[in-house]
């Protein structure tokens, strides 16, 4: 018989997966992977043909709730970005849901310069 998920984290985690084996990032088109906790939101740049982090920002970093985190991480992240010369980007939201934390990190990372 088949383990059938039944907490949050492992529903997550299988949309994760299912995602995760379409979305690649590449060197020229980095995957823009968002991971939330508790306490904090982060965001890094993966080149996923080299199976390197190009850039990351985290939620330590800024100060105030976490949408304000989510908002400076993803201006940061692009920042980053920019300095590397990558203007595109694949979004992984790892399974969470397109609101709220994800939402404002997106939407901060689009005018700060990114295009997904």
């Amino acid at each position: 018989m088949q383990h059938v998920p039944t907490t949050k984290s492992e529903l997550r985690k299988r949309r994760h997966a299912r995602v995760r084996a379409v979305v690649k990032g590449t060197t020229t088109r980095p995957r823009l992977a968002v991971y939330r906790s508790n306490r904090f939101v982060s965001a890094q740049l993966i080149d996923d043909t080299l199976g390197k982090t190009i850039a990351s920002a985290h939620g330590r970093e800024f100060k105030g709730p976490q949408s304000a985190q989510a908002q400076e991480v993803g201006r940061a992240v692009a920042e980053k970005a920019k300095t590397l010369g990558i203007s595109s980007v694949v979004f992984d939201r790892a399974g969470y849901r397109y609101g709220g934390q994800v939402k404002t990190l997106a939407e901060a990372a689009r005018e700060a310069g990114l295009t997904f």
